[in-house]
């Protein structure tokens, strides 16, 4: 598992940028041979959005033969509210590029068949080739999508219940009402994750500060979901200074010390 560990927050999400840019450049995708990504949606992954926007409009990168499959969707509301995560990441990202629609694969909260969709969800990932990259970013628990802690790190997609936690910390999306925040959501499970080719977490803050330290400085535990990446053979975590607050002196002078040559942007 690398650690690469930026001064801020626009460090880490540019440099993020670069990568994804830079994968998809060096996988030369086709029509014949998709580079196949997986994405968050939320406040975290946003600077990265941006900054891959801005690439495309430069015309460093071209996401024309790239598919996408969103990370997770609540249940029970419409795909254009404002809160469900199709309309945040068409709003935050795709409007922006030259990615095709039928390309953009979102789970369906709204199906009669939620398990027949989780399901398909799966089926799709594998006819177009699994996952090459997945960006992901996890809550102050530690937890990916909605794979609450206490999930099964062997789980796939599904449905799963909200805690009354995860529903209070995503109340500031639905005007700090709580009871507005759906119960349940459709989520990739931790194994579809770690099925990835390359898996890439950005982390960011002192909110975010114990839970990084739990998944770098102690081992797998399914109460901190995220902590998988570290048996990841291609997995990484791109933080910034405030995120790494409770990392032991020794750990963040480790990370630093071996990826000091890995900080800069690559050429495109």
């Amino acid at each position: 598992m690398r650690i690469i560990i930026h001064d801020n927050y626009e460090a880490l999400s540019k440099w993020t940028a670069y990568h994804i840019a830079r994968r998809i450049k060096e996988f030369n995708p086709s029509a014949q041979k998709p580079f196949v990504l997986g994405l968050p949606s939320g406040t975290s992954p946003l600077g990265t959005y941006q900054q891959l926007v801005s690439l495309h409009q430069e015309g460093k990168v071209s996401f024309q033969h790239v598919i996408t499959f969103a990370l997770d969707e609540y249940v029970g509301i419409s795909e254009d509210s404002p809160q469900s995560h199709h309309s945040v990441l068409w709003n935050d990202f795709f409007n922006h590029i030259d990615i095709a629609p039928e390309h953009v694969n979102v789970l369906d909260g709204n199906a009669q068949d939620l398990e027949a969709v989780c399901r398909q969800f799966e089926e799709k990932i594998r006819a177009v080739g699994g996952m090459r990259l997945f960006l992901g970013s996890i809550g102050p628990d530690g937890h990916i999508g909605f794979n609450e802690p206490g999930s099964s790190l062997a789980s796939r997609t599904r449905i799963k219940t909200l805690t009354q936690a995860a529903r209070a910390a995503n109340a500031r999306y639905f005007n700090n009402d709580v009871n507005r925040v759906p119960r349940t959501g459709l989520t990739m499970g931790v194994a579809t994750i770690m099925d990835a080719h390359e898996v890439v977490i950005v982390i960011s803050g002192f909110t975010k500060a114990r839970a990084l330290q739990k998944v770098v400085e102690e081992g797998v535990d399914h109460m901190w979901t995220v902590s998988m990446i570290q048996l990841h053979r291609h997995g990484m975590i791109v933080c910034d200074e405030e995120a790494t607050l409770e990392l032991k002196v020794g750990t963040v002078k480790y990370f630093k010390d071996i990826e000091q040559e890995n900080l800069g942007l690559p050429d495109l």
